[in-house]
């Protein structure tokens, strides 16, 4: 007999800090939506790239360590963001995001010095420079577009953040690593998003269908 479900159920009310880079990579280099019912949305033939480090701390329901990347893209005319490559450090993260969401978690080591280093083991690393923040926190919102079984899963991510960018941040991944399509590329930009509050999911009445 089944012992139930070791992930909490959604939405997720997540706490915690994260940087993030973004890229503009050919489209011959893109990593392909992982659904695909979605289109890449590209300009003068390069498409839109992030990758994150998240850190989630209390008082998340889970604390574990993340590193993503995604793609921008469409589903019609609206913007989504497929989450194509993504890794942590807690099962219960894994299997929550696989089975709520569609979201391809797997798991990978981590060594964490807050704002100073962030390394997921044969992926990739950051050294985040210095951080000119906002003196408020901003709205934030979007959605995430994932295959689950042959159909498209729009998942809703809504919150407030405090956001600053980043001098001179410090990007490597692994040449032969599964981001390695980065390798070697500089980012457009990179932001600092600390603290925020996400709520991740939807709000569900009753037992899921």
């Amino acid at each position: 007999m089944s012992d139930g479900p070791t992930y909490p159920a959604e939405p997720w009310d997540l706490h915690g800090h994260a940087y993030v880079g973004s890229w503009l990579v050919a489209r011959a280099d893109l990593p392909a939506p992982h659904s695909p019912a979605t289109k890449p949305v590209t300009i003068l033939g390069r498409g839109i790239v992030g990758a994150a480090f998240f850190v989630y701390e209390d008082p998340s329901p889970l604390t574990y360590d993340e590193i993503m990347a995604t793609v921008l893209v469409r589903e019609g005319w609206r913007l989504r963001v497929s989450i194509t490559h993504i890794w942590v450090n807690r099962p219960a993260s894994r299997d929550g995001g696989r089975e709520l969401w569609a979201i391809p978690k797997d798991l990978a080591d981590f060594d964490v010095v807050r704002h100073t280093s962030y390394t997921a083991s044969g992926i990739g690393a950051l050294r985040p420079g210095r951080v000119r923040r906002l003196p408020f926190q901003v709205p934030l919102g979007l959605r995430i577009a994932q295959d689950q079984a042959g159909s498209l899963l729009v998942s809703p991510v809504t919150g407030r953040a405090r956001l600053g960018v980043v001098a001179r941040a410090a990007w490597t991944f692994d040449a032969d690593g599964p981001l390695g399509f980065l390798h070697g590329r500089r980012p457009v930009a990179t932001l600092a998003i600390r603290p925020f509050r996400l709520l991740f999911g939807r709000r569900r009445i009753g037992p899921p269908a």
